[in-house]
């Protein structure tokens, strides 16, 4: 395990060619849209200000300035500012209405808090490339809509048969098994149609690349493939390093990497801006995924706000199962790295959130 070699571990860089999913969206430059000023929103409501879970600890707040000489950030105060405004933006576009139950359903996991990093990370690229948070927001909450639907189907009883998600009981524990599919499903077939109705101030032809770019990430070159051939894995004594750097770019960096693409589309970034974001995106998405199997194995369920060691029952292959914690935790730092290189040339302080998510992502505790 000791003789790892930490520069071969991100090896699909430069193997773009193992799945159409890698490759860039051929399109034209889309022109700049105007800036518009966003529309405030109230977080007036105790609900809505305490579902932001994003509370960091102090070694996670930067206030001043680093020792790299980057300019003042106050990541607290910006998570807390961008998830109030996703969470009102998500309870907004999910009401209850006939047939109750299973909006009920689609609102118990959509609402039950969270981190909202794929969210804020739609935001936050929207922003660098000179978009603004109004442009970006349908985006944003479809792409919660669904990391949710992936969260709810993770944990029946046919996946990873789960029984805790966010501190609370998983969806089908209160809903039901069938009530629990149809509420994911709700949730990825919405998740389109919010885009499409909710997008203003955005050309159409940014709306439908960002559509496609959305699909590809979660369909049978995506997410699904990840999490297919993650639970084909199960149990194979002989997986490797580039076997699992397979499953973990589509089932959790796809998703993390259409993110902060849509926010780039959204807001007008050239080819060239989107690319740069899409290499950012894919080392902070292996980097979530290297952190979260650390995790699996370090903290408590009390302090995951879910299942700890299920990993490690379910026998799966994981990062620290092939490399060892030290290694997972140098591969982290090496990811970590590599993800804010891809932020060079853009405004340092229009990336300051970018650069600090890839450092919470880094160094979170669940």
């Amino acid at each position: 395990m000791s003789c790892v070699n930490l520069s071969t571990t991100c090896s699909i860089f430069n193997q773009a060619s193992r799945s159409n999913l890698l490759h860039p969206l051929k399109a034209p430059t889309f022109p700049r849209i105007c800036p518009r000023p966003a529309r405030p929103v109230s977080c007036s409501s105790p609900r809505l200000r305490f579902s932001v879970s994003a509370i960091l600890t102090k070694e996670e707040e930067a206030t001043t300035e680093d020792k790299e000489g980057r300019p003042p950030f106050n990541f607290k105060e910006y998570m807390l500012e961008k998830g109030c405004s996703v969470n009102a933006a998500l309870d907004s576009s999910v009401l209850l209405r006939p047939p109750l139950k299973i909006h009920e359903a689609m609102r118990y996991s959509l609402l039950a808090g969270g981190k909202r990093v794929r969210p804020v990370l739609c935001i936050a690229a929207c922003e660098l490339v000179g978009g603004q948070e109004s442009m970006a927001m349908p985006s944003a909450c479809a792409v919660e809509m669904i990391h949710t639907m992936s969260l709810i189907h993770d944990d029946l009883p046919c996946m990873d048969n789960d029984d805790l998600r966010r501190g609370k009981p998983t969806n089908h524990k209160v809903y039901g098994e069938d009530v629990a599919v149809l509420a994911g499903d709700a949730l990825l077939a919405y998740a389109f149609e919010h885009i499409a109705v909710e997008t203003k101030g955005v050309s159409p032809t940014r709306i439908v690349r960002a559509i496609f770019e959305l699909a590809r990430s979660i369909g049978a070159e995506g997410l699904v493939a990840g999490q297919v051939v993650d639970i084909s894995s199960e149990g194979i004594a002989n997986v490797g390093l580039e076997h699992l750097e397979f499953i973990h770019l589509h089932k959790t960096a796809a998703l993390l990497e259409a993110s902060v693409v849509l926010g780039a589309i959204m807001g007008g970034g050239s080819n060239e801006e989107v690319e740069k974001l899409r290499s950012f995106a894919r080392c902070i998405g292996l980097l979530f995924q290297v952190v979260d199997d650390i995790l699996d194995l370090t903290q408590s369920s009390q302090e995951l706000g879910k299942t700890a060691g299920k990993d490690l029952v379910a026998d799966k292959v994981t990062y620290p199962k092939l490399m060892g914690i030290e290694k997972s935790r140098e591969l982290a730092n090496k990811l970590n790295k590599d993800a804010q290189e891809q932020l060079f040339g853009f405004d340092i302080a229009k990336a300051a959130p970018l650069i600090a998510l890839a450092d919470y992502i880094a160094n979170r505790k669940n």
